[in-house]
């Protein structure tokens, strides 16, 4: 799906992009209002079937999914859902999974809005699917918020809005979504700059107001909420390094300060230590302005030195080294107060 003069190709968006859910399964409720309505041992039944799921019982998961389903577990809902729609342990049913998908989206389950809408879109059904589509790109799901920046790009179901549609490919693309990654270098040159450097800011703004993502179900492959490690959409991108895909860059305005070494280009992670990432960019000139931004607000990253890794599409900007993941760690909770991205990277 790429950009043609002013319009993107959005016809094949929402197939691709659900794939990326691959074999997921939901363990955690997901949000407050959610978790008030599963019980321990529903909870309990919940994991029994991912247990059953990871050792490939397929069927036996869905035996134990259906009860807590029926009895309105929004996480065994997502579940079944997602098999009737890869079609593991039950016959595979397109219609049957929407269903499932949203019963738990109506009660509030991030991964089963973000499917929902994925699927309704997917069959034409664009009108309908836009508020399901919403509500998960503002949960922070990096396909709904392709699919929402390509919609307010266009203008042509939505009311045109450039800003916030750079600024939620911005979103996407830094968490590694390759078809933003691609549009959004087509967004540099057809938006204006005073409208791209609105987005950036609203980018910023959008990162800080998303709740926190759901936890990843260890071994699962391209879980709906795209973790950086094993997503099926990470694994598309071009000439990957060994670090991972960042969530979104953010350009933030800044008092001028003492001058600082720029950051070096380097074709892939190098040296010893542990490193932190913070952010992924269509251009070099973007990473180093992000760098300026931070060094100085961030505590602990002016005595680290900085790094540009390229990585297909996009350069990554990352700082080293650092003696432990525990001092990693501490670099990314200040990162984070700061409300940029962050998080480290193995030597």
């Amino acid at each position: 799906m790429q950009i043609t003069g002013r319009k993107f190709l959005g016809s094949v968006a929402a197939a691709a992009l659900l794939v990326a859910t691959g074999s997921a399964v939901s363990y955690a409720a997901a949000g407050a209002e959610v978790a008030a309505q599963n019980d321990a041992a529903g909870a309990a039944s919940v994991q029994a079937g991912i247990n059953a799921w990871q050792a490939g019982d397929y069927a036996g998961a869905v035996r134990t999914w259906r009860p807590v389903a029926d009895r309105g577990n929004a996480d065994a809902q997502f579940n079944l859902g997602q098999a009737y729609r890869l079609g593991r342990g039950v016959p595979a049913d397109l219609r049957t999974a929407q269903s499932w998908f949203e019963k738990a989206a109506q009660q509030g389950h991030a991964q089963a809005q973000a499917n929902l809408g994925l699927i309704l879109h997917q069959n034409g059904e664009r009108q309908r699917a836009m508020p399901w589509i919403r509500k998960a790109a503002d949960a922070g799901d990096p396909r709904a918020q392709y699919v929402l920046g390509t919609e307010l790009f266009n203008g042509d179901l939505l009311q045109k809005d450039w800003p916030r549609a750079y600024a939620l490919m911005q979103l996407a693309a830094g968490q590694g979504m390759p078809f933003a990654v691609s549009n959004l270098q087509q967004m540099d040159k057809l938006i204006p700059l005073a409208q791209r450097q609105q987005g950036l800011a609203l980018s910023r703004e959008m990162q800080g107001k998303a709740p926190p993502r759901p936890a990843q179900v260890p071994g699962s492959v391209g879980k709906a909420t795209v973790p950086p490690s094993n997503s099926a959409i990470q694994s598309t991108l071009p000439a990957p390094a060994p670090a991972k895909a960042s969530p979104a860059p953010v350009k933030t305005a800044q008092a001028p300060r003492p001058a600082a070494p720029a950051p070096a280009a380097t074709p892939a992670a190098s040296g010893r230590g542990w490193r932190v990432q913070l952010g992924a960019f269509s251009t070099q000139a973007n990473a180093k302005k992000q760098w300026e931004s931070l060094r100085g607000r961030v505590g602990g990253l002016a005595g680290l030195q900085p790094a540009l890794v390229a990585a297909g599409a996009v350069t990554r900007l990352q700082a080293g080294p650092l003696p432990s993941k525990a001092a990693a760690d501490r670099i990314c909770a200040a990162a984070k107060q700061a409300g940029a991205a962050c998080f480290p990277v193995a030597p």
